[in-house]
């Protein structure tokens, strides 16, 4: 079983690990969050939550699976194709015009026959990494001005920014952020940087007049202010959210209160997902909160490993550009339930409930993993196009 397990997963041995026993870790206090979830929607019991959990993580296992068998350089004719795609389901994404206790939550749609929804941004922000990771490697000059990256660049990442931005403003920012990072990992000089920093503020600034000025087109505008302001103020009465959080993280104590004895998860709305780790905190103490910080810490590492190690300039940015999210999204999940954040709504990676984070965090790992097994002897001395085939390579 072993050896077989061997031959089947490729790359790096350790990522695979931490990969499961994130999930293996997610399942206790999935199962114990989901309770509330039962009572309050009804519907559902504690049990029927943990195996449509049990089934995510599976299928997320299984596209991790595809991903890492799959030869790194073709994740860039993907990025470039899936570009028009992800626009047009945002756009469609965008016309549902969902609610959720009266609010815009035009974030999901629903994937036919199974009943799963899936949140289209979580796509969108993977194909425009992995776009602008291919064009960046393929850039040998230093970018030094606005007019070389207007259209290969700007026009991308205004694109999915704005058609993210009206539903959710979070993932707008956490994606803009990561595009920020990329391109400055990717050579890109300081002052056009700034420039699209200027640009991004401007933008967010005239949606909001406008959105102000028509109420109509969005209402969470006012839900923005709301949180930003209870935050900044320490609004404990209004903050109802990161108070129960941070009675939770309270009560944890050192070692917890136990397996399933968490009783915030009864006022947490999101206990299973959004506040997960108030309630490991709360269950499991700070040795369990630490435990999940220490493994993210060694996903981190394992992360920049394989990018430094990366045989080309593509693959040390498709690494970058696939493990960015993971690590920002868990760095704001737990910042969220100890206050050092607003409420944002990002899930914990492989933790939280929730199928379109599960999925996108595996296609990332799965990325990853790919370049990970790439030979180290390919493409050092010459930078090979990343849209060659490894035939391609192998002949050139």
């Amino acid at each position: 079983m072993i050896k077989r397990l061997n031959i089947e997963l490729k790359g790096d041995r350790a990522l695979w690990i931490i990969a499961i026993l994130l999930a293996v870790a997610s399942f206790l206090p999935v199962y114990s969050a989901s309770s509330n979830l039962a009572f309050t929607r009804g519907g559902g019991t504690p049990l029927s939550y943990l195996i449509k959990h049990a089934i995510t993580l599976g299928s997320g296992f299984l596209i991790m699976y595809f991903f890492h068998r799959l030869n790194y350089r073709y994740f860039a004719p993907f990025a470039l194709i899936s570009m028009p795609f992800v626009v047009i389901l945002l756009i469609f994404t965008l016309s549902q015009a969902t609610t959720m206790g009266g609010a815009n939550a035009a974030r999901w749609v629903q994937i036919p026959v199974v009943g799963f929804t899936f949140q289209s941004s979580a796509l969108a922000s993977l194909a425009l990494m992995l776009y602008l990771a291919r064009f960046l490697s393929k850039t040998k000059v230093e970018i030094k001005s606005l007019k070389q990256m207007w259209l290969p660049i700007l026009l991308p990442i205004g694109v999915i920014c704005a058609l993210i931005l009206p539903a959710n403003f979070s993932t707008t920012a956490v994606v803009f952020l990561m595009a920020m990072t990329l391109l400055f990992v990717g050579g890109v000089h300081w002052k056009p940087l700034l420039q699209i920093l200027g640009m991004g503020i401007v933008g967010l600034a005239l949606f909001i007049l406008v959105v102000i000025a028509f109420p109509q087109i969005s209402n969470r505008v006012s839900t923005w202010k709301a949180r930003i302001e209870n935050f900044a103020s320490g609004n404990v009465e209004e903050n109802y959210q990161v108070d129960k959080a941070k009675m939770a993280i309270a009560e944890g104590m050192v070692i917890g209160k136990g397996p399933g004895k968490s009783i915030q998860k009864n006022f947490l709305p999101q206990s299973n997902s959004d506040f997960i780790y108030a309630i490991i905190v709360e269950e499991y103490g700070i040795a369990g909160g630490t435990t999940i910080i220490l493994f993210y810490i060694w996903l981190f590492i394992r992360i920049v490993r394989i990018a430094l190690k990366a045989p080309n300039t593509y693959g040390t940015l498709i690494t970058v550009a696939a493990g960015m999210g993971i690590m920002i999204q868990a760095v704001i999940n737990m910042g969220v339930a100890v206050n050092l954040f607003p409420v944002t709504g990002q899930t914990l990676p492989l933790v939280s409930s929730g199928g379109t984070s599960v999925w996108m965090t595996c296609a990332a790992l799965g990325i990853i993993l790919s370049v990970s097994q790439a030979k180290t002897t390919e493409d050092t001395e010459t930078e090979a196009e990343p849209f060659e085939t490894p035939t391609d390579v192998a002949t050139a």
